[in-house]
C-alpha cells in the first residue's frame, strides 16, 4: 500500500506558488478590467481589485511601483495592469502583483493632465479675477528656463531688439526630466522672494508631451499661482497647451510671442513719441498764432492808443448819470407832494371842525362823553356843547324823542 503525503497548508501554498511562478503566461500578464476597492495605505502600498461582468481578481501594487504613476487611479475606471500572478502563501490568496497600470483608450499622461486640470479648475487657480495684469514698461525681466536651448536665445535676441531698456536676468533650470518641475517651481518661489523682476516669463521650445510634462506638474502651478510677480507661460509651440498656461497671468503661443507679448517694440514706442513732437509742435504753433493775434488786436484797441480816452468816456458818462439820478429824484418829490395834497385834502374834508363851521355842534356831558341820543342824557344833566368858535355850558331841561 502507497503511503500518502500530507503537507501542511503553508506547503500547499508554496507549491502553488512555485507553480505559478514557473508559468510563463502568469509571471508576464496583461489584465484589462475596471478598477474597483482601490485604497492606498500609508505604507505606499496599492490595493484594488479588477472586474469584469463575470468576475474579479485581487490586485496590489507596490510603492516602488506605484511611485511610476502619472495619473491618480479612480474606482469605475477601466485599465490595464501589467504583472504577474502569484500566490500568498500566508492567507492563500492568488493575486496580481502589478508592476504598471495605464487607462484604456487614453495614455496615462493624458489622463494625468484631465485629472489635474479638473483638480485645479475647481480649486479657482484657473480663474480670471485672480490674473495680474502685465506691466507696461518692465524695468527687469526674469526668463526662467534652460540656459542651453534655442528658445531662451530667442527671447533674449527678441526682447534686446524690441526694448533694450529692460534688464534681463535668466533663471537657469532644467525643463525636462526627472526633478525639473521642482527646479522651475523653486525658481519661481525665489524671484518673489527677493524681488528680483517686475515679470516673468517661463517656458521651454516645442517637444512630446513627456517633454513638456514639467510644465504640467502641480508644484509649477501652484508656484505660478502663488506668485505676485506677473507670469507669462511660453511652453512648446502654438498647438501647445500645458496647466502652466491656464494658471499664468498670460499664455504666449511659443517663447518667442511671450518675448514679444512682454515688452512694447522700441520702433512703435519712437513712431508714438514722434507722433507726439508733432502734435506738440503743431498745437503750440496754433496757439502762439492765436496769441500773436491778440497781441495785435489790443495793440490797436483805443485803450493803448489813447488811454485818456476811457477816463474821458467814464467822466461823461458819470454825468450822463448824475443827471439821470437828478432828474429821477425830482420826479419822486413832484409825485410825493401831489400825494401828500391829495391826502392832506381828504382828512380836511373829514375833520369835525368843517362840520362845527356849519352850525353843527357836539354835546359832551361831564366825564367828556359824546351824546350820540337823547337817551345818553338826563333831564337836569348838565352838558357842554361845541361850537366852531368855543363851548356852552347847559343844562337838560327836557327829553323829546323823535
Amino acid at each position: 500500500m502507497r503511503e500518502e503525503t500530507i503537507l501542511s497548508p503553508s506547503q500547499v501554498s508554496g507549491y502553488i506558488k512555485s507553480w505559478m511562478d514557473r508559468d510563463r503566461l502568469l509571471s508576464g500578464l496583461l489584465v484589462r478590467g475596471e478598477l474597483s476597492n482601490y485604497k492606498m495605505y500609508p505604507s505606499g502600498h496599492h490595493y484594488f481589485t479588477l472586474k469584469d461582468s463575470q468576475g474579479a481578481l485581487r490586485c496590489v501594487m507596490f510603492r516602488g511601483d506605484a511611485a511610476s504613476l502619472c495619473f491618480r487611479p479612480e474606482n469605475g475606471m477601466q485599465v490595464i495592469a501589467a504583472g504577474r500572478i502569484t500566490v500568498f502563501p500566508r492567507d492563500g490568496q492568488y493575486q496580481l502583483y502589478c508592476v504598471r497600470l495605464t487607462p484604456e483608450g487614453a495614455g496615462d499622461l493624458h489622463v494625468a493632465f484631465e485629472q489635474l486640470k479638473e483638480k485645479l479648475l475647481r480649486e479657482g487657480l484657473f480663474d480670471q479675477a485672480h490674473k495680474r495684469p502685465l506691466p507696461a514698461y518692465p524695468r527687469r525681466i526674469a526668463l526662467i528656463t534652460s540656459p542651453a536651448g534655442a528658445a531662451v536665445r530667442d527671447m533674449l535676441r527678441i526682447l534686446g531688439a524690441r526694448y533694450p531698456l529692460a534688464q534681463v536676468r535668466v533663471l537657469p533650470v532644467r525643463v525636462q526630466g526627472e526633478g525639473a518641475a521642482e527646479e522651475i517651481a523653486a525658481a519661481l518661489d525665489w524671484a518673489n522672494l527677493h524681488q528680483a523682476a517686475d515679470l516673468i516669463i517661463t517656458g521651454r521650445g516645442g517637444g512630446s508631451m513627456e517633454d513638456l510634462w514639467a510644465f504640467n506638474e502641480e508644484c509649477v502651478a501652484r508656484a505660478i499661482y502663488r506668485s505676485q510677480i506677473p507670469v507669462i507661460s511660453a511652453v512648446g509651440h502654438e498647438p501647445d497647451v500645458t496647466i502652466a498656461d491656464f494658471v499664468a497671468d498670460l499664455r504666449a503661443a511659443t517663447p518667442s510671442n511671450g518675448a514679444e507679448l512682454a515688452v512694447p517694440d522700441q520702433n512703435e514706442l519712437y513712431a508714438w513719441l514722434d507722433g507726439l513732437a508733432k502734435r506738440l509742435e503743431k498745437g503750440t504753433g496754433s496757439l502762439l498764432a492765436r496769441r500773436r493775434k491778440d497781441l495785435e488786436r489790443l495793440g490797436r484797441s483805443r485803450m493803448l492808443t489813447d488811454p485818456g480816452a476811457y477816463f474821458r468816456d467814464r467822466r461823461l458818462l458819470l454825468d450822463y448819470q448824475g443827471q439821470r439820478l437828478g432828474h429821477g429824484a425830482g420826479q419822486i418829490l413832484s409825485r410825493a407832494r401831489e400825494r401828500l395834497a391829495r391826502d392832506s385834502a381828504a382828512l380836511d374834508a373829514m375833520s369835525p371842525l368843517k362840520v362845527l363851521g356849519r352850525g353843527y355842534s357836539i354835546a359832551q356831558n361831564e366825564n367828556g362823553t359824546l351824546i350820540a341820543s337823547v337817551k345818553d342824557a338826563a333831564p337836569g344833566e348838565r352838558l357842554e356843547l361845541r361850537l366852531s368858535d368855543g363851548s356852552l355850558a347847559c343844562r337838560v331841561e327836557e327829553r323829546k324823542c323823535l
